[in-house]
């Protein structure tokens, strides 16, 4: 590799990118806290907060290394002892070497990332979960979902450029379609499946007991996701800009078209609906974030917000409790934007997405034939079924050994008071109740 350049201006938007990100987690923490019942928004909340706890360590110590290292079993992973501890990496081996920035920077960017994506999947489970089963969880799937994931699709492994479609085309996720909404999406649905439904689910109430949390949460989200999905591009050029511009109108249509869809649906426009459709935005445009156009952008938007509207219900048909809709928004939107770029990829001209290389990545609807359709197709299935498959025998696993879900008596009693020994409201008796645990 050519010798390391530092260019001081990318450098300094990739850090001020990797706070924005970091920042989507506290903000994730009030939009699903707001979601829950008044007597599990504590625990809700430390989930994302556990998440940090847990994932920054291992990132620093093989997370990176396993998600960029060299190849290892046939591209499924990369070595973990390469950059182990993260302290011996030399910026001419930085993941962002080519934009300037420095191989420290592009650890800290990335591990915001795992981060994220591992708290989203709490969203399914609210409620019910043990908190200790949880953050053993966080650490075993970071390990062996997520890294690996990260290296199949980024790292060049198996869903990558030289990987299974590699005849085809080279399947585009920007910033993390696949990695990190479908692989999330999947997780959830499958820790839902085995915990089992909340007492009283379909038969009582479980409204959101704080909606100006859900938005601030939303807008939060949609501040940090600026730095989610323009700063994948690694510099401060037109492409960032191009994916700037796409999250921000992919993200207002899909809001509208939520509300407009719950409008003719329930026959209201809700708060809740604003705050969902503006994260269905945000999942859905990440993959295709510098791949399309504005129309692209504008399509995928749209399609994503009365798709997920939609799709938040099939939990009452079949039956799973996914409390927070982590299944409805971020699978369903993963899978629409991961494939909508089939259609809509608009990169042949190599300014909308000068990441690719060959500049011949364009979708069905700009010329491109259907070999990027097939490709998207295909890596999404991929993604759902590695992901499916590990978090499965994750789960069965840890439930074997320590028990996943917490007792009757505590999730009817509050979580928060059960496992954390205090409520985050005084009108629950939260003052008296936690001296009484105490003493």
């Amino acid at each position: 590799m050519d010798e390391f350049v530092l260019d001081t201006g990318n450098t300094a938007w990739m850090l001020t990118a990797s706070a924005l990100v970091l920042l989507m987690t506290p903000g994730l923490a009030f939009f699903y806290g707001g979601m829950v019942r008044g007597k599990s928004v504590l625990n809700m909340m430390m989930m994302s907060f556990g998440a940090m706890g847990v994932i920054a360590p291992i990132w620093l110590l093989y997370g990176y290394s396993g998600a960029f290292g060299t190849d290892m079993l046939g591209g499924l992973i990369g070595n973990p002892f390469e950059y182990f501890g993260s302290n011996g990496i030399t910026d001419d081996q930085s993941l962002m070497a080519a934009a300037g920035v420095p191989a420290l920077v592009a650890i800290a960017f990335q591990a915001t990332f795992a981060i994220i994506t591992v708290a989203l999947i709490s969203g399914a489970v609210a409620e019910r979960m043990k908190f200790s089963a949880w953050m053993v969880f966080a650490a075993v799937w970071v390990t062996f979902v997520y890294i690996p994931m990260a290296h199949m699709v980024w790292g060049g492994g198996l869903l990558g450029a030289t990987g299974i479609t590699e005849a085809l085309a080279v399947p585009i996720d920007f910033a993390g379609g696949t990695v990190v909404h479908i692989n999330a999406g999947v997780a959830g649905l499958v820790l839902a499946i085995i915990l089992g439904k909340r007492k009283g689910f379909g038969k009582e109430p479980m409204r959101p007991h704080n909606l100006p949390f859900v938005m601030l949460g939303a807008a939060l989200l949609w501040f940090g996701w600026f730095g989610f999905n323009a700063g994948s591009e690694f510099a401060a050029d037109g492409t960032a800009g191009r994916a700037w511009i796409n999250t921000t109108v992919a993200t207002s249509i899909a809001m509208l078209a939520w509300l407009i869809t719950e409008k003719f649906r329930d026959g209201h426009a809700t708060s809740l609906g604003a705050a969902s459709g503006v994260v269905a935005g945000l999942v859905a445009i990440t993959p295709a974030a510098a791949a399309v156009d504005t129309y692209g952008a504008m399509a995928i938007g749209a399609v994503a917000g009365v798709l997920c509207a939609l799709a938040v219900g099939l939990k009452y048909k079949f039956g799973y409790d996914d409390s927070l809709d982590v299944v409805g928004v971020h699978l369903v939107g993963g899978l629409t934007g991961t494939i909508l770029i089939g259609l809509f990829a608009n990169v042949g001209d190599g300014v909308n997405g000068t990441w690719y290389l060959d500049g011949s990545l364009n979708g069905l609807f700009y010329g491109g034939g259907v070999n990027q359709l097939l490709t998207q197709v295909i890596v999404a299935l991929a993604a759902v079924v590695f992901s499916g498959v590990m978090t499965t025998i994750i789960a069965l696993a840890i439930k074997a050994a320590m028990g996943l879900r917490i007792p009757e008596e505590s999730e009817v009693g509050g979580i928060d008071l059960a496992v954390h020994g205090e409520t985050a409201y005084e009108t629950l008796g939260g003052a008296r109740k936690t001296q009484e645990v105490k003493a």
